[in-house]
């Protein structure tokens, strides 16, 4: 664990004056390498906060004289921004709050309001129209499909497909009229072919 941010003895003040002096001579070096490799010059501006922290934490690195100061301050800047783009990519995405970029997934709400409809509509039909249109819409089969699974001829479901769809039309063409799919039969149990 690094040490104390506030310096307690009289070593702390001369280590103050020691960081000011480094960053008096490299700072504007440091800010403007942080900046090229970060292209945000508010990030670069932590990443150096950041460095002076830990060379103020291992203050006897710049007085040691063993290498450069102005070199140990750029590795020591870079690492923390190679340590911020690990962490980044380790996280999910963030999410976008602007109103101008649509959300990454759809809102599903106006399929399933459909499909209630569909399923309210197909409800008011006979059986036998229901289940052409399940497996002429539904599962996707032919005509010669659809007659051998319901074992009917291919012209039946033909036609119970044709009265099927009429009859959904006039579901929904009164519920253009009112806001949604009328309530009442209105004759389409009766059109069975």
């Amino acid at each position: 664990m690094a040490g104390p941010l506030w310096p307690r003895t009289r070593r702390g003040s001369t280590d103050e004056a020691l960081i000011k002096s480094v960053y008096e001579e490299h700072g504007h070096a440091l800010l403007a390498y942080a900046t090229r490799l970060t292209g945000d010059r508010a990030a670069a501006e932590d990443i150096v906060q950041e460095t002076l922290i830990r060379a103020w934490r291992h203050s006897e690195v710049l007085v040691n004289g063993k290498g450069s100061v102005r070199g140990w301050l750029l590795t020591v800047a870079r690492n923390i921004i190679t340590d911020r783009y690990r962490a980044k990519a380790a996280r999910p995405p963030e999410v976008s709050g602007s109103p101008a970029r649509p959300p990454v997934e759809a809102d599903h709400a106006d399929a399933v309001v459909d499909t209630m409809t569909v399923l309210g509509a197909l409800d008011r039909l006979s059986p036998e129209h229901r289940d052409v249109l399940t497996e002429l819409y539904y599962r996707q089969l032919s005509v010669a499909e659809a007659a051998d699974t319901l074992g009917i001829p291919a012209g039946t479901v033909k036609s119970r497909s044709h009265y099927a769809l009429k009859a959904l039309r006039e579901v929904f063409g009164e519920g253009k009229r009112t806001g949604r799919p009328s309530q009442q039969p209105g004759g389409l149990q009766e059109v069975v072919a």
